[in-house]
């Protein structure tokens, strides 16, 4: 019995060492921001329609149901043909805010799994604002040594330019049309 405590003990190490090395991804979190040279309602009025991202570079149009309210769906159509999935949770007029998931995507598309967002607009006063564009995901591969393509680093950066594109060109429409 000691020395099976004794073994057991003398193994530990490894079975903890080889614990931590045999995990799979972790969550990943990107936030772009952008002021804009625009009232916080002008801004909101821009972006917080759910069934509508004709504001967004890539996306070719917005198709849904269900309005703002939680649970209302929609297929984002990018310029390239491509479909996004997504699922609104939260909607806040008031607070200018709405939270919500991609439901279905081609990682070949977006290398991200069990996606969820908040964009938001705060008003800096005097005229201007900033939208928050915040997101949560793990990578396109779930298992161990994913691929170059479906990796940690190519998820945030395939975020990071979602958001950076969509923020720059907003900020670029609404300051252009005074």
């Amino acid at each position: 019995m000691l020395r099976s405590l004794t073994i057991g003990l003398l193994l530990m190490p490894l079975i903890v060492l080889s614990a931590a090395h045999a995990h799979g991804p972790t969550r990943q979190k990107v936030t772009e921001s952008v002021e804009i040279n625009a009232p916080a309602d002008k801004v909101w009025a821009a972006i917080g329609n759910f069934q509508d991202l004709n504001w967004h570079p890539v996306i070719e149009k917005t198709e849904g149901e269900g309005g703002n309210e939680p649970g209302a769906k929609r297929t984002l159509t990018l310029t390239d043909g491509a479909n996004i999935f997504e699922e609104l949770l939260k909607y806040d007029a008031e607070g200018r805010l709405m939270k919500y998931i991609i439901t279905k995507v081609d990682v070949k598309v977006l290398p991200v799994n069990n996606y969820s967002s908040i964009l938001r607009v705060e008003d800096l006063g005097d005229g201007k604002s900033k939208v928050v564009w915040r997101g949560a995901f793990y990578r396109g591969y779930m298992n161990n040594d994913p691929p170059e393509d479906l990796n940690d680093a190519a998820a945030v950066k395939a975020v990071k330019g979602v958001y950076r594109g969509g923020l720059d060109e907003l900020k670029k429409k609404l300051e252009a049309a005074g």
